[in-house]
């Protein structure tokens, strides 16, 4: 008799009070605080409940200004403290920026607008040709909870665009944020428009993955004629906002700006690694020189499992969350660090209990809008120096190649050295996938964002990104099943996240094939319309939350850096 499972309200109802702990209501966290530290409370602990009568009581005592700049302002001063030191994780930072946003919204109906009442004004814009957007919208979140004016004009912004919006809204600095290598060189150029326009008094405060404070600090500086600054972070960005406008109250001194009588021509080069995610590669990696990797070229070539693309959208989402890397996740994407004094055991005992509840609530949440799709196939392909030809189904004609960058010594390694060679007569099988969980959770999170959930937007996004990564994860361990290579699958699926198994799947933009634009010739060999992804003129993939990668069967295959 075939078993079914049965609904059981009783469990359905308990499981609504999965996350709640148990807590003492006999006692007032705010018994015995005046208004002020009360609201100060409020906003350090990110406590909502009650705060909107606290607020009308302070009202008898100050404006509404006052409220705002005296009581709120030094609460969130005491975050931003609390976080520096280490005693405060990101995911709570954003929930007392959510209860900053909240007073503040209460209270601007009940204040005349006061000229020169702001901290400050900035323009924060990703940069053209970049997609990513929320480091940025994290510094527009504390900036804008900490008294500063914040017109944030999003994505792909170009430098006309980045410049009229700046003069239109009246203000006195500009940000610019990307995650790619190419982002620093757009940057660049944006600086170097600015100095063409004579428009080189704003101060300009730069950011992303992409950046080192080095090339920002040394290379830009010497070509912008006015001032540039590096944010690490966006506490970082809040502290040069405060130290541009300390002068003044609301006025940058842009007037201290140190005037050079013409641009330099001697622009500096990009640094050769400056992130973790994309490299910029001396073009020179590129050249055959007929050098090659000690790599085997007697390893066996799988059985084709089809030529071509297929495609697959039926998937069950909560099989898919096994495959999250929870340190990636929790770590990484919603930034929770260990304390200071506690030891790696007493941190993992800490997630279990305050992260967990919180992706296992996420996972239920975002079970209706992740809308996992793959594209996968495989193809007849050979090498030729640092090329990987592909070929038609006739294993013939070619259809295009990619060519990849060599390591100047050590190994010598080359992606194309893992595939037979066109000089070995014999063909060789590699396989291609992209993946996706759609643009609904993108949409989910700009909503979150415009209502001023900020912590649940930091947790979405994080669990669309990594679930994407999850997705890829589990389909590349479905090719490895087709293509005959699950010889060496791990009993534990930590061990998934090291790569501990047969072969490597590579991902455009990472070090061993770091052009973007061979996403170009991916998405002519997949042609991944139908699950709803297309490039960007910048090569990127959207919606954001896909990844792609080029799977390789061969058993040396590991991760590697070019440079």
């Amino acid at each position: 008799m075939e078993e079914t499972e049965a609904y059981d309200p009783l469990v359905a109802f308990m499981a609504l009070f999965e996350d709640v702990k148990a807590v003492d209501l006999s006692v007032d966290p705010f018994e015995g605080l005046d208004i002020e530290d009360a609201l100060k409370k409020h906003i350090v602990d990110g406590i909502k409940k009650n705060l909107e009568s606290r607020l009308d009581l302070a009202l008898e005592r100050y404006t509404p200004l006052q409220v705002i700049n005296e009581i709120l302002l030094e609460g969130m001063k005491t975050v931003g403290e609390l976080f520096g030191a280490g005693k405060m994780q990101l995911p709570f930072v954003l929930q007392s920026a959510e209860v900053m946003k909240a007073a503040v919204r209460y209270l601007e109906p009940k204040m005349e607008r006061v000229e020169g009442s702001e901290k400050g004004s900035i323009l924060l814009a990703t940069v053209a040709g970049d997609v990513h957007d929320i480091g940025k919208n994290l510094v527009d979140i504390i900036l804008s909870n900490n008294g500063y004016r914040v017109v944030n004009i999003g994505i792909k912004q170009p430098v006309n665009t980045i410049l009229e919006q700046a003069r239109a809204n009246n203000v006195q600095v500009i940000g610019m944020s990307g995650l790619l290598v190419k982002s620093t060189l757009i940057m660049r150029d944006n600086l170097l428009e600015m100095n063409e326009r004579k428009l080189h008094s704003f101060p300009v405060i730069l950011g992303g993955a992409a950046l080192t404070r080095g090339y920002v600090e040394e290379d830009l500086r010497a070509v912008y004629r006015g001032k540039v600054f590096y944010a690490q972070d966006a506490f970082e960005g809040l502290r040069l906002m405060e130290s541009l406008t300390a002068e003044g109250g609301a006025s940058v001194p842009i007037d201290t700006v140190e005037e050079v009588a013409d641009p330099p021509t001697d622009v500096p080069p990009v640094p050769r690694v400056a992130s973790h995610r994309v490299g910029v590669v001396d073009p020179q990696l590129f050249v055959f020189d007929g050098a090659v990797s000690d790599v085997a070229n007697d390893v066996v070539v799988p059985h084709l499992p089809f030529y071509g693309a297929r495609r697959q959208d039926r998937f069950n989402i909560f099989e898919l969350y096994r495959y999250i890397n929870t340190v990636a996740l929790w770590r990484g994407q919603w930034q929770f660090k260990k304390q200071e004094g506690m030891s790696n055991p007493e941190f993992t005992a800490w997630l279990d209990e305050n992260v967990r509840p919180t992706f296992e609530r996420k996972q239920r949440e975002l079970a209706r809008v992740l809308r996992p799709r793959v594209k996968w196939g495989y193809f007849w392909v050979q090498s030729q120096g640092n090329d990987l030809i592909v070929y038609h189904e006739d294993a013939k004609t070619e259809r295009g190649r990619f060519t990849f960058p060599r390591q100047r010594d050590g190994r010598r390694l080359c992606l194309s050295d893992y595939f037979k060679s066109v000089d070995s007569g014999m063909m060789d099988v590699a396989a291609f996938h992209i993946v996706t969980v759609g643009h609904e959770v993108s949409e989910l999170e700009r909503k979150q964002f415009a209502e001023g959930d900020f912590q649940e937007y930091l947790y979405t996004h994080g669990m669309g990104v990594e679930t994407a990564e999850a997705l890829a994860e589990y389909w590349h361990l479905q090719i490895r099943h087709e293509l005959g290579i699950d010889d060496q699958e791990p009993d534990d699926l930590r061990l998934l996240f090291s790569a501990k198994y047969h072969g490597a799947r590579f991902s455009f933009g990472y070090p061993a094939c770091p052009n973007l634009e061979d996403q170009a010739l991916l998405m002519e060999l997949l042609d991944p319309k139908d699950i709803g992804i297309e490039l960007s003129e910048e090569f990127m993939l959207v919606p954001e939350q896909s990844t792609s990668a080029i799977i390789v069967h061969h058993p040396e295959a590991k991760y590697f850096n070019v440079k």
